[in-house]
């Protein structure tokens, strides 16, 4: 089993653990801050299990159905990801304002304290273990459940405060505005897993640095280099596909053109190991691409 596969199992095994004792005590307490935090962890494991299914299924080789592999479908999982949290900040807004308008009462207080504090411990741990996976794997749908889990830890430590708040002061308003802060700080955190999801489904090129990389090497990688065109990135899952129109001098021989482009291969692998690169480099005798431009 890869590494971040058991990341998701964790993960998952996690957020059961804290989904059943945050609605337990935020059903029974009556807090919203609290019954916040419970739905949030429920949400988080169905999203985690959903992500071990993702990446199962991305780390399948292409075949002839896909024959790029389906290294996509991480991407599609962080849209649906950052979807789902969306709408979970929105229905926890929305009893933030129906608690407000019935004037409803917390209970319970002293054992609500008392998971959020080990809620907060677990979540804690787990952030670290996950920013650790992401990090090793460049795994987006890792990357992406970290931040979740790391916008968790920051509504576990607002709740943490609530409660201690009400308690002190008996004002319920701090739970109300507690619980509607968190909402609204989940939906923020949500846009960019959507919008990172979408990008890459889109093929948007990978960072410009590394695009810039590229082209130094080939202008750099051999005097029978004359230009080169259509070069083009994209990046799904830990793959990173390159294409690229090499232009070489005309009286060069094959072998040698095929060894030369064996060596931008190998040079562009070179930018970052830790991704796995797909590289096709088509050989030209000439600019084509001018040429079909002035025929036009």
């Amino acid at each position: 089993m890869t590494l971040q596969k058991k990341a998701t199992l964790v993960s998952s095994s996690v957020a059961a653990i804290l989904t059943v004792l945050k609605l337990i005590i935020g059903v029974f307490s009556g807090s919203v801050a609290v019954l916040a935090s419970a739905i949030d962890s429920t949400l988080d494991m169905f999203v985690s299990v959903f992500n071990y299914f993702a990446i199962s299924n991305a780390e399948k080789p292409a075949d002839k159905t896909f024959n790029y592999g389906r290294g996509k479908i991480e991407a599609l999982a962080s849209v649906i990801e950052g979807s789902i949290i969306t709408l979970s900040g929105i229905f926890l807004l929305y009893e933030a304002v129906k608690k407000y308008f019935t004037n409803a009462k917390a209970a319970y207080l002293e054992i609500s304290l008392t998971i959020m504090v080990i809620s907060l411990i677990i979540t804690i741990s787990l952030v670290i273990y996950l920013n650790y996976v992401s990090k090793k794997t460049n795994n987006m749908v890792i990357k992406a459940d970290a931040l979740h889990y790391k916008t968790d830890v920051y509504s576990n430590i607002a709740v943490l405060a609530s409660l201690i708040l009400v308690k002190v002061t008996g004002y319920e308003i701090v739970d109300v505005i507690v619980g509607a802060s968190i909402a609204i700080f989940i939906i923020y955190s949500a846009y960019e897993l959507i919008s990172d999801g979408v990008l890459i489904l889109l093929d948007r090129a990978v960072d410009e640095k590394i695009v810039e990389e590229i082209k130094n090497i080939i202008t750099s990688s051999s005097k029978r280099v004359t230009t080169y065109h259509l070069l083009k990135t994209r990046e799904a899952a830990n793959q990173t596909f390159v294409d690229v129109h090499i232009v070489f001098d005309k009286e060069i021989s094959l072998l040698e053109a095929h060894k030369i482009s064996d060596n931008i291969e190998d040079s562009i692998q070179a930018i970052d190991k830790s991704k796995e690169w797909v590289i096709n480099i088509h050989l030209d005798p000439y600019d084509d691409l001018k040429t079909n431009l002035a025929n036009m």
